[in-house]
Order: C-alpha cells, then structure tokens, then sequence
C-alpha cells in the first residue's frame, strides 16, 4: 500500500488539544463491567467469550482490518472481505475506513512525528493515551482522504463507519436473549477489553519490549507473549519490515494464526495472490535484544 507523500503540517503530529470524554466514558465503563464477571459467570458464557474474541478480534482485526484492508496482503472473494470487515467492527474500535486510517497514518510516520501512537512518546501514550485525544471531524475528514481513498469509494464501509456501534448493540440484545446477564458481561464487557488491550500491546510492547530481526527506522519488536495474545500480530519488527506480507511470523517458533488462517482461505480457493517476504531478503541473523 502506497501512502501519501506528505501530510499537512496541521495534520503531521497527532491533535492533542481536543480531549474526548465520551471515549474516556465508554472505555471506562467497559473495563468497569469486566468487574461484574465476578457474579455473572458460567463456563459457557467464558466460552461465548473465547470465541467472540476469535472471531472479532482474530478474524476481524488481525486478519480483516489489519492484513487485508490495511495491507492488502491477499485477496478474496468480496462476501469474505465484507465479512471479516464486519466482525472487527463488532470489537467496536472504530468502523473500518477510521481504524485502517489510523494504521496507514502510523506506518507512514512509525515512532515518528506524525504517527496516532508513536512509542517514542511513552509506554501508557501508545497503549491507550493516544485515542483520548482526537482531532477536529473536518481535520479527521482530511486524513481519511489521504489514507483511505479506496474504502471512501465502498458504500459498504462508510455504512459500517456509520452503523458499527448499533451492529454491537444488536449483538448485546442477542446475548442477553440467549444467556442472560453472563452472556452479556462475558460476551461483552470482558470480551471487548481483552480485544482492546492485545491490540494496544500491538502499539505499545510490541514497540518496547522483544527482539529485533530487521532494522527498521522505528521501535519495532517482535514480542512473543503479544504474538500469542494477537494470533500473530506481535511479530512486529517482521511486519514493519515487510508491512505488505501476509505472513509475519518469519521463523519457525513464530507462531502465526493469523496467517494460517488465511492459508487455510487459500486451500480452499478464498483466498490468493498471497504476499510473503523474497526469499533473498530473508537471510537471519542473530536475534538482537530491543533498545
């Protein structure tokens, strides 16, 4: 994926005077409902969890948002591209033109002025700090402009844009429906900050903590425990090295569902021209200990 040259310099360094409290709120409120788990808790309802997280998260952050709109690291059929879009929008970290701007944004500018979450400005910043602090909808309307001109054009995905956090409402109805209050607690609240905080590792210890294969210009880590945590995507030093590979565990103890998933696609013809690093730019050294 090509990003823009240049941005603006009002838009060059992530805005941080326009505070967001009803983000703050939410967030909030739902590391707050992970305490009800306490009283409302069944194994199916850990279950309903579990697998909530696996789809969403798995399915359609890492794979869907991340590798195949972001990056474009494979192609597929458009009913599985629009699905996997839809199950990371029910992780509710944004609809898909939003969450892939920001991500396209941070490769461009990584650990850099200009980049959503750069680590170089602490640990808590780029784990969540960062999305308290959001810039002005007609500065925001710009950057997606810039970044995500081919899902602008796809009324599929600005309707997703509009629409993901009533799609998750209707998920929260039809869990109360089927398994009453557990459901909900597990199936939402404990399922949504799991999501959140393994995608933020991505962002935060995946820039600190780990070892480093590649030399990228940026913090990059490959971090064993976030890979575990995000199906694959802690092997980070790996994808900034090759941002456009659908494959970023690179050795063989890196372990990476996500990727196994899409070859899965692919063996049975949903998915092809997958990416994968040359061969040649492959010879490893010794693994190097992060900065």
């Amino acid at each position: 994926m090509a990003y823009p040259a240049t941005l603006p310099s009002v838009l060059a360094v992530p805005a941080r005077d326009h505070f967001a409290p009803i983000k703050a709120a939410f967030l909030l409120a739902a590391h707050l409902g992970v305490v009800a788990a306490f009283w409302q808790t069944t194994w199916v309802a850990v279950g309903v969890c579990l697998l909530l997280h696996a789809l969403g998260g798995g399915l359609g952050i890492c794979v869907g948002y991340h590798r195949l709109l972001t990056h474009r690291s494979f192609k597929c059929p458009t009913v599985v591209e629009y699905t996997l879009a839809f199950l990371g929008s029910l992780t509710m970290e944004g609809g898909p033109i939003d969450w892939v701007a920001n991500h396209r944004q941070h490769h461009q500018y990584s650990d850099a002025a200009g980049d959503p979450h750069s680590a170089r400005e602490g640990f808590f910043w780029s784990h969540v700090l960062w999305m308290m602090w959001t810039p002005k909808q007609a500065a925001w309307n710009q950057v997606t402009e810039r970044y995500t001109p081919d899902l602008l054009r796809v009324p599929f995905y600005r309707f997703m844009g509009r629409t993901y956090l009533e799609w998750s409402a209707l998920l929260a109805v039809v869990l109360y429906l089927m398994g009453g209050w557990p459901f909900v607690v597990w199936g939402m609240c404990v399922r949504l900050v799991i999501t959140y905080h393994s995608t933020w590792f991505v962002n935060s210890a995946s820039h600190t903590f780990g070892y480093r294969t590649f030399d990228n210009s940026d913090l990059s880590t490959n971090c064993w425990w976030v890979a575990l945590m995000t199906y694959g995507e802690g092997w980070h030093n790996n994808h900034h090295a090759f941002p456009t590979s659908a494959r970023h565990g690179l050795r063989p103890w890196e372990i990476d569902l996500s990727y196994g998933f899409i070859r899965l696609l692919k063996s049975v013809g949903l998915a092809w021209d997958l990416r994968t690093p040359p061969v040649e730019k492959l010879q490893f050294g010794s693994p190097r200990a992060a900065a």
